[in-house]
């Protein structure tokens, strides 16, 4: 179960900013776009960890799906959220750069793993 706790944590973290009528700017050139793919980057990379039974060095392909669809209908879930949210609104967009982080993200735990096993077995001279 305590694999799963930084994933509920920020889902948690996730849902409450979203209940915010009004957000700040991003930063410099970064679109709100941008903020909800790095967003569910973070939450892919945390669900596939989960998956994987909180071994990234065993994170497997299946981890990933898993994470992949978990943090994707998790953006789903969150957008519908928003209407309820005065200021705030259902954007397809906002769930397709969810989709994208969740992802980036999860892949990416994916290939560290595969990247860390294959140097792991490897011979040094």
């Amino acid at each position: 179960m305590s694999r799963w706790l930084p994933v509920i944590a920020y889902m948690a973290m996730l849902f409450g900013f979203s209940s915010l009528s009004t957000l700040p700017s991003p930063p410099g050139d970064f679109s709100f776009y941008d903020v909800h793919i790095a967003a569910y980057a973070g939450l892919g990379a945390l669900a596939a960890r989960a998956f994987a039974a909180g071994r990234l060095r065993h994170v497997t392909w299946r981890a990933v799906c898993g994470a992949i669809a978990l943090s994707s209908f998790y953006g789903v879930t969150d957008e519908y959220h928003q209407l309820f949210v005065p200021g705030r609104s259902f954007d397809r967009l906002d769930m397709l750069a969810d989709a994208i982080g969740s992802v980036v993200g999860a892949s990416g735990v994916g290939a560290w793993s595969i990247i860390r096993r294959r140097f792991e077995t490897r011979d040094v001279l």
